[in-house]
């Protein structure tokens, strides 16, 4: 396998984590980007893009980054927040009104950033087309009651998140939001980055395809078996209502639809290069971000039936958790995507990290891979 791309010489174990990924003969293209200081020190990549290893994985491959694309949303967010345009602790149904309805009249932004809100599914079933259709989806999750008390604990919003978020930063920043949160996140960076892909970008995207005969660990089992079991259960309608959820990936109008908790497209080097710009106040000033990073809930998930850390639209490290750590530091925040991507900062050691893969993995939380390629990290740094 020949790797491609660009490392310093002390990130050489980085490198060489990296090819061993590829030993495993079920990877099939990846991508790893590291920054310190806001200088790149590992930028790689390597594989095949498509389903018929035909297509080489190339600088600009990009694949779909899952929930990587949820702190994108996130953040713009949380600038809306600074211009006085939304507000953390105020009811979202003073600029939505008819999310009211059922009990959710008192729900705030602060609670569906944190997943605190109860509303991680919709219970009426949904035909697959719904997934497409925003104002379906939205219409459903205003009329839906809450599956507990907002506020009493925390249950991951796996895909219903974005239409919450999506639908408060449209109406609150009056473009789509797909448009408003790349607008407001990537294009100052200048990220290769999008929410609502381009047909004319598709021939970049790497083909997902998933790992055969790996179940996981016992997070994963656990939750696959919630999601294969009672149809009406929380887990199960989280991931499977509409049923088109977990089977869309490489479908071209869920490439072109906004959906900004789970389609986000772009690579390892817009996910470093995100956090990078977090970290040196680019994006968020620094109340913000340290409102952001902030622990908001921590304990057992409702959703994914295992111990979960998120601060607002991110996750925080639980360094005693093997499968929950980022590999770095403890007060690392960032978010991983379905299958193994995974964009993260360490503000201990001024670093910012970017997986990105599209051969899919089974893991819950934290993909082993990505793990592997921070502890090399961390090693090299000393």
């Amino acid at each position: 396998m020949q790797i491609q791309g660009f490392f310093d010489l002390r990130f050489e174990a980085v490198r060489d984590a990296f090819e061993a990924l590829f030993q495993q003969s079920q990877q099939r293209g990846a991508a790893v980007c590291v920054k310190i200081g806001g200088e790149t020190v590992v930028d790689l990549w390597a594989g095949v893009a498509d389903n018929a290893g035909e297509h080489t994985w190339e600088s600009d491959t990009l694949v779909n980054l899952f929930s990587c694309t949820k702190t994108f949303t996130a953040v713009a967010a949380l600038q809306l927040v600074g211009e006085g345009k939304l507000q953390l602790d105020e009811p979202v149904a003073r600029l939505w009104p008819e999310f009211a309805a059922n009990g959710k009249q008192g729900i705030t932004l602060r609670q569906l950033l944190s997943h605190r809100a109860g509303l991680p599914a919709i219970r009426r079933p949904l035909p697959p087309e719904a997934l497409y259709e925003w104002d379906t989806m939205t219409t459903a999750l205003a009329a839906e009651q809450p599956w507990w008390t907002p506020g009493d604990g925390h249950g991951y919003a796996a895909i219903t998140y974005g239409w919450l978020l999506g639908e408060l930063i449209r109406r609150a920043d009056g473009r789509e939001p797909g448009a408003a949160i790349v607008a407001r996140t990537a294009q100052p960076l200048g990220l290769d980055f999008h929410i609502g892909l381009a047909d004319s970008e598709f021939q970049r995207v790497g083909y997902l395809t998933r790992q055969k005969n790996n179940f996981g660990d016992a997070a994963a089992q656990r939750l696959f078996r919630a999601m294969t079991g009672d149809p009406q259960a929380l887990s199960a309608r989280a991931f499977g209502n509409p049923p088109s959820i977990m089977n869309s990936g490489n479908k071209p109008e869920w490439r072109r639809m906004s959906q900004p908790a789970a389609n986000g497209h772009g690579n390892a080097r817009a996910l470093a290069g995100f956090y990078d710009g977090l970290l040196h106040g680019e994006l968020l000033d620094s109340d913000l971000l340290a409102e952001m990073t902030r622990e908001h809930s921590v304990g057992e998930d409702r959703t994914l039936l295992t111990m979960t850390r998120f601060a607002l639209g991110c996750w925080l490290d639980l360094p005693d958790v093997a499968n929950a750590t980022f590999g770095m530091g403890e007060r690392s925040f960032g978010h991983p995507g379905a299958g193994g991507s995974i964009g993260f900062a360490d503000p201990d050691r001024d670093l910012a990290f970017g997986f990105v893969t599209n051969t899919l993995g089974p893991y819950v939380l934290m993909d082993p891979r990505a793990q592997a390629l921070a502890r090399a990290v961390k090693i090299c740094l000393g």
